[in-house]
Order: C-alpha cells, then sequence, then structure tokens
C-alpha cells in the first residue's frame, strides 16, 4: 500500500487514493460473499418452494373448485405454513403445523361470530387459541399458528373468504394436502446441514488461499482481503451450526431422522470444529500484517498454508458427500507435521509466532476430519 510521511512526527501514513482503493476492494469482498451465500441459499431451497407452490395451488384448486369458496384464502396458507421452504419435513412438525392453522382458524371463527371484531377481541381470540393449542399438544409450532391465524381471522371478513365455517374448511384442505407432500417426498435430515458443511468448510479454505497468497506476495492487501474474507463468512458458518443443531434436535422425535442421528451429531460437532477454526485463521490474519515484507521469510509458512487449504477443500467435499474423510485426515495430518515453528521461521521469533497461531486451528480442521482430540494433538510435532 503506497504510504506518505506526516510531517510533524514522520509517521507514515496511507495514501487517500490508498485507503478508498482498500474500502472498495473490502467491499467487493463482501459483496462477492453475500452473493455466493444467496446462490447457495436458492440452490437449497429451489425444489422445496416449488413442491410447497404446486402443493398450494392444489390445495386452493380443491377448495375452489370442490367446496365452492370464492377466495380460498386459509388453504394455499396453510400449506406454506406447513411446508415452507424447508426439506426439513418430519411429518409430525407439518402436522403440529396444519392442527395449529387449523386450531386458530376454527376458533377465531367460532369466537368472532359470537363478539365480532375489535382490540379486545384480538386478545380474547388470542389467548382463547393459544390455550388450546397448549392444552392439545406440547409442540410450541402449534400453539404460535394457532395464535398467529386467530389474529388473522379477527380482521379478515368472513364474506371474503366462504364464511366461518369455509374459512376452517380451506385450513384443514390445506393441512391435508401438505401433510400428504410432506408424506410422498420425505426429506432426508442430513442432506441441508451436508450442503451447508460443504459450503462453510469451502469458505475456510478459500480464506486460507488467500491468506497464503498473502504470505507469499508479502503484500498487505492481500492479508487484509483474507480476513474480510474470513469476517464475511460468519453467516455461513452461523447458519451450518444452527441448521446441524435443529436437525439433531428433530432426530429425537422423527422415525426417519432416529437412524441418521449418530451422523447428524457428527455434523453438529463438525460445525462447532470450523467455526472455531475459522476464529483462529482470522486472527492468524490479523497477527500477519505487522510481519508481512521483504524483511521476513514468509514462503514457508504460505507453503504449510497452502497444503492446510488443500487439506480443507478435501474435508468440505466429503463432508458434502456425506463420506469418510480419510484422504482429508491424511493431509492435514501432513500439515500438522510441517507446522514445526522450530524449523518454519528458525530464527525469526516474529514467523515462528504466526506457525504457532497455525497450530490451533489446524487441530481443530484435524477433529472435524475424524480424529479424536488426542489423536489431532499428537499429529503436531512436539515442541
Amino acid at each position: 500500500m503506497t504510504q506518505s510521511r506526516d510531517a510533524s512526527d514522520g509517521t507514515a501514513l496511507p495514501e487517500p487514493g490508498a485507503v478508498e482503493a482498500a474500502r472498495k476492494a473490502f467491499r467487493r469482498l463482501l459483496l462477492r460473499a453475500r452473493l455466493r451465500q444467496g446462490r447457495s441459499r436458492v440452490r437449497a431451497a429451489f425444489w422445496p418452494i416449488i413442491q410447497a407452490s404446486l402443493a398450494a395451488g392444489i390445495a386452493y384448486g380443491i377448495a375452489h373448485y370442490v367446496f365452492g369458496h370464492p377466495y380460498p384464502f386459509f388453504a394455499p396458507v396453510s400449506v406454506w405454513v406447513c411446508l415452507g421452504f424447508s426439506l426439513d419435513r418430519q411429518v409430525r412438525k407439518v402436522g403440529e403445523l396444519a392442527i395449529g392453522v387449523a386450531v386458530g382458524v376454527g376458533l377465531g371463527d367460532l369466537i368472532v361470530h359470537f363478539i365480532g371484531s375489535g382490540w379486545w377481541q384480538v386478545a380474547v381470540v388470542l389467548a382463547t387459541s393459544a390455550l388450546v393449542a397448549r392444552f392439545i399438544d406440547r409442540g410450541a409450532l402449534l400453539a404460535t399458528q394457532a395464535g398467529v391465524q386467530a389474529i388473522v381471522i379477527v380482521g379478515l371478513p368472513a364474506a371474503q373468504t366462504g364464511g366461518p365455517g369455509g374459512r376452517l374448511v380451506d385450513a384443514l384442505v390445506g393441512g391435508a394436502i401438505a401433510l400428504l407432500a410432506a408424506t410422498l417426498t420425505p426429506g432426508d435430515p442430513r442432506r441441508r446441514p451436508r450442503i451447508l458443511g460443504d459450503e462453510a468448510t469451502t469458505e475456510l479454505a478459500e480464506t486460507l488461499e488467500l491468506l497464503a497468497r498473502g504470505f507469499r506476495s508479502g503484500d498487505v492487501d492481500d492479508l487484509d482481503a483474507a480476513l474480510v474474507r474470513g469476517r464475511a463468512s460468519e453467516p455461513a458458518l452461523e447458519e451450518w451450526q444452527a441448521t446441524a443443531t435443529s436437525a439433531q434436535e428433530l432426530s429425537r422425535v422423527s422415525a426417519v431422522g432416529r437412524k441418521h442421528r449418530a451422523e447428524l451429531g457428527d455434523l453438529e460437532r463438525k460445525a462447532v470444529l470450523v467455526d472455531r477454526a475459522m476464529r483462529s485463521v482470522r486472527v492468524l490474519a490479523r497477527r500477519s500484517r505487522p510481519v508481512a515484507g521483504p524483511e521476513h521469510d514468509l514462503l514457508p509458512v504460505a507453503a504449510i498454508v497452502d497444503r492446510y487449504a488443500a487439506g480443507t477443500r478435501v474435508l468440505a467435499e466429503a463432508i458434502g458427500a456425506g463420506k469418510d474423510p480419510v484422504t482429508a485426515r491424511e493431509i492435514l495430518a501432513e500439515t500438522a507435521a510441517a507446522a514445526d515453528p522450530r524449523t518454519v521461521g528458525a530464527g525469526d521469533w516474529q514467523v515462528q509466532s504466526l506457525v504457532m497461531l497455525l497450530r490451533s486451528p489446524i487441530v481443530d480442521t484435524l477433529e472435524a476430519a475424524g480424529m479424536s482430540p488426542r489423536e489431532a494433538r499428537e499429529a503436531l510435532t512436539e515442541l
């Protein structure tokens, strides 16, 4: 980065043009990361959304043409609430939502028919629907949807939806279609966590590749780019952790998920470990900035980080495919053995400190690749 000197004390200051260029580079990296993550979310949600949309259209058609309702609003609403855009369509969960919608609509219709609409009617309808839902089942989704649909009922004129009874029929039709769709297209609870795991672990690999490039070039801008990339990966890592945790929890009550409980637990553990490794890599990127320059030989460190990135990419592919990452373990174990500050950066304590910082995320990634904590630590050369 181009620098100028302050006249008063000789402090090196960045040129205004260089500062603006760095800001533009930061914004470009952030935008690319968000676009990449957005495309990933669209790919994962594409077929679930198409399926839910078709089911909503079918429910509307049945309520309109079979039952003669002019505007069967609650039929497609019930389908969308039950199915949504996720592949995680456990029959119990869909059933809870369908019952919740029906309870809210039915009780809302009944109460509003006798007491009308208004601010206090909203309070009465909401309280009654939620309490009845809690009595029916312990599921939080059931009570939530019952309350939401009851509130909608108070403000939506019955004449537009086929009368009070018509709205309940519409909700039941939508719930039945949603249950049928969930039964006919059962989702694999491992699929979404695998996809997100592949993407999040690839984010770590690409951050490492940027970091290695910065070590080779000695350019502070390249190191800053690695730090920006690492920070921009946080949403992907958080989504993987949240999805893996949710899938693991659902596996306890789902017959489909129960047989995959071990892998789902392993995916949840991997998500935590990869996130931990990314945090350590971001620390390494920040600490590398003062060391960048011709006075320090960072090429051996770059070689180690390159190998680390290659092993992480292989790990990402294995996570996405649901396979044992044996090749990734081998590459990462070699990387761990090479991360020896006594030989890499000998005589330069600042370079040695970078090697020391590199050892921690390598151990975390080895654990994510299937090694036990003890095996991962033993893969490092003893100091």
